[in-house]
């Protein structure tokens, strides 16, 4: 099987484990991608230095050193090793322009599965907003509810103090004068 018809096969979860939020953005950074497509992240980077004019702010940017120090801390991992260059993230748009200058099937291939998972990811959060805005709706709802059961629970309580007052006005000793029965 030559290499344009090789079925590659890679669970949703290995590229989901590698899509990070950063600046309020989905990206991934060079280094998985690089890992993904089977390239050193040197030549990746390479080819997207000679064709920045393809890659605007919203497909991809550099991290700042802050940033890089902060994501090296979250993901407690040795192979950061010593690099020179903050890392290059990328977008959903972008990681499709950088399976245009990688220039392999293997790029290509899996950037569109990239793709798909991001699809996934999106959809599954409309659906998650969806049942968000359900269950908030539940809960007012249910608070209205509260509210209402609040009320009725007074009312009960009241209704239970007076008759107790009733009773112990009734039950009471009766005091003054007493007809004689004859």
């Amino acid at each position: 099987m030559n290499e344009n018809n090789k079925i590659i096969i890679l669970p949703d979860e290995v590229i989901m484990s590698k899509i990070l939020l950063i600046r309020g953005q989905k990206v991934m950074i060079d280094r998985d991608l690089a890992e993904l497509y089977e390239v050193e992240t040197k030549v990746l980077k390479q080819a997207v230095r000679r064709n920045l004019d393809i890659f605007p702010e919203h497909f991809m940017f550099e991290l700042t050193e802050d940033e890089f120090n902060n994501l090296r801390s979250q993901i407690v991992t040795s192979s950061w090793g010593g690099q020179r260059y903050l890392p290059f993230v990328f977008t959903e748009h972008g990681i499709l322009q950088l399976a245009n200058v990688i220039k392999s099937t293997r790029a290509r291939k899996i950037s569109i599965r990239i793709i798909e998972v991001f699809i996934k990811m999106r959809e599954m959060l409309i659906s998650h907003k969806e049942l968000f805005a359900e269950l908030e709706q539940i809960k007012k709802q249910i608070s209205n509810h509260d509210d209402q059961f609040m009320l009725i629970f007074e009312y009960l309580k009241q209704f239970e103090e007076a008759k107790q007052q009733h009773l112990e006005q009734a039950n009471r000793k009766k005091i003054g004068y007493r007809k004689s029965e004859e």
